[in-house]
């Protein structure tokens, strides 16, 4: 059975690459019916956070990306390490290093200074004897003759001369693993078939390679993934806009958009560009992950949120919406909602809403009246000659006990009619009114989404606008 993993180390939040990451293992998983590990590597004590770990969950769990295992921690696992690393010392294929720090740094600048590259000598190979007072680090007897080789699923062929590659350390002074030992052994002992992540680990593997074959697995099957790059090219940062998984949750982007983009960096299916996680499941294979980074775009992003919002179910859509309108102080948070009039509400808005934070912006004057006109509108709409207009569609609204579109829509035509105007003259004066600005979703729809009562009442603050003008 295909077994995969995303092995996130709590040290700060969800990037982009990490999410891509587990997508592609999660996707992987899905696609071959296998299953999804999670595991936690927190050895790094100085660096982990539980803040982190409990943010890293909860942005997955934002996602989509439902676990088979774990969440498992490494600082739960610390007695497995221990005891392969003392079979490792048993079997001759590791030793200790009573090497201090300082020596090593002197070796390594007379290395470069050499021209030679600054690697372990192994001087403390063959040596039994303990230095008194110095606590050693445990060191892999690695194979420094021949190669190793990387058959890679995304890359295809890599190989590593062994004279490179120095005894790297298992366990360093204070007793801690060091990734590249805990990594293998988890790997192993869990029955990783295949470890999908970005290909900055690249340079691990052959020392992982070598691991795995000391301790008697056999390894995976490896595929490293390519970098996601910012539109200048550069290794993807917080300047070019990218930041958490949950701040795009916060920016009101929708895990749908965001999941799809993020696979649509470094993978495809033919020229397809929107896809279901059904889709995306059924097609999603290695051989169509790209060689070369992506370039991340936020444009698309934005592009592809503005779709899912367009398509998206009304009622899914007035519930996240909540939190945005408290945040703008639309609502207060935490009170009832009246979920139908907010469906009506966000269906006005749908259409034109990238984000739902901007829908929840656009969404202000439904909450309360306008507390200016926008200065070009009032200008040239709110001017004296279209009082009687206003002053008519207000007598005609107020007869009104059915406040629908198509009722609204036959008052203002009587209203055209009577005045023998089209509708530009009338609409674009009512939107000035009952919006404050000049752009709105179709006026029959606001103003029956407003009601009667708030759409009356605004229409009436217009005409005394206008009255108390110098014109007038």
């Amino acid at each position: 059975m295909v077994k995969v993993r995303f092995a996130p180390s709590p040290t700060g939040y969800l990037h982009l690459g990490g999410a891509r990451t587990a997508i592609f293992n999660w996707l992987f998983a899905r696609h071959n019916k296998g299953r999804f590990i999670l595991r936690i590597e927190d050895t790094d004590r100085s660096r982990s956070t539980e803040d982190s770990i409990q943010e890293i969950l909860e942005a997955l769990v934002w996602l989509g990306l439902n676990w088979d295992e774990g969440p498992y921690r490494q600082t739960e696992r610390m007695e497995i390490y221990k005891k392969e690393a003392q079979r490792l010392l048993e079997e001759k294929k590791a030793y200790y290093c009573y090497c201090t720090p300082q020596e090593l740094e002197e070796r390594r600048k007379k290395a470069l200074e050499g021209g030679r590259m600054p690697q372990y000598d192994g001087r403390c190979r063959g040596k039994t004897g303990a230095r008194e007072g110095i606590n050693p680090v445990i060191r892999l007897k690695v194979d420094q003759e021949g190669e190793t080789v990387i058959h890679d699923l995304i890359k295809g062929e890599v190989v590593y001369p062994n004279s490179q590659l120095d005894d790297f350390i298992l366990v360093r002074s204070d007793g801690t693993p060091t990734y590249n030992f805990v990594v293998v052994v988890d790997d192993a002992l869990m029955g990783i078939t295949h470890v999908i992540r970005g290909d900055d680990h690249l340079n691990n593997t052959p020392k992982q390679i070598q691991l795995y074959r000391a301790l008697g697995y056999e390894p995976p099957q490896f595929a490293h993934v390519p970098m996601i790059l910012g539109p200048d090219r550069a290794r993807l940062s917080k300047r070019h806009g990218a930041t958490s998984v949950l701040a795009y949750r916060e920016e009101g982007y929708l895990p749908e958009a965001l999941f799809n983009f993020l696979v649509r960096l470094g993978w495809s299916h033919g020229d397809q560009e929107i896809f279901s996680k059904e889709e995306l499941i059924r097609y999603f294979s290695l051989e169509n992950v790209g060689k070369s980074p992506a370039v991340y775009n936020p444009d698309k992003l934005l592009w592809l949120n503005a779709h899912y919002i367009k398509t998206g179910e009304t009622e899914r859509l007035a519930k996240l919406l909540v939190p945005f309108l408290a945040r703008e102080g639309l609502i207060r948070e935490g009170a009832e909602t009246d979920m139908g009039w907010l469906c009506r509400v966000v269906d006005t808005l749908k259409e034109r809403s990238k984000t739902l934070k901007e829908m929840a912006q656009m969404a202000a004057f439904y909450f309360r009246e306008p507390r200016e006109y926008d200065p070009k509108g009032d200008r040239k709409f709110l001017k004296p000659q279209v009082l009687p207009y206003l002053e008519a569609l207000v007598q005609e609204l107020e007869k009104l006990d059915d406040f629908s579109e198509e009722e609204i829509e036959r008052t203002f035509n009587r209203v055209l009619e009577r005045f023998g105007i089209k509708l530009k003259h009338l609409a674009q004066p009512c939107r000035v009114a009952l919006t404050g600005k000049t752009v709105s979703p179709g006026i029959f729809e606001i103003v029956s989404v407003m009601g009667k009562e708030a759409a009356i009442s605004r229409l009436d603050k217009a005409i005394k606008h206008i009255k108390a003008k110098p014109e007038a």
